[in-house]
């Protein structure tokens, strides 16, 4: 199975568009704060790009968001 299949990582995507869209951050704007395009961030939302361990904290950061916090936020164990 492709990890980006992974029902843990779906997970993982999901929790940071709830947490991009808690803060009121369009897409547009993530981008911007990652110097990306906007289709960079709607290809990781739409699971046909998968984020590394580097660019997950990168997004993080963009929104103000400690890795320690979110992973506490999630399940990634079964």
């Amino acid at each position: 199975m492709r990890s980006i299949h992974d029902p843990r990582y779906q997970d993982l995507i999901k929790k940071l568009i709830e947490l991009r869209e808690s803060k009121d951050v369009t897409q547009v704007e993530l981008a911007q704060r990652l110097v990306k395009p906007q289709s960079y961030v709607s290809k990781v939302e739409t699971l046909e790009r998968r984020l590394d361990v580097i660019e997950l904290v990168d997004w993080l950061k963009a929104l103000n968001i400690e890795i320690g916090e979110f992973v506490n936020q999630i399940k990634l164990y079964n």
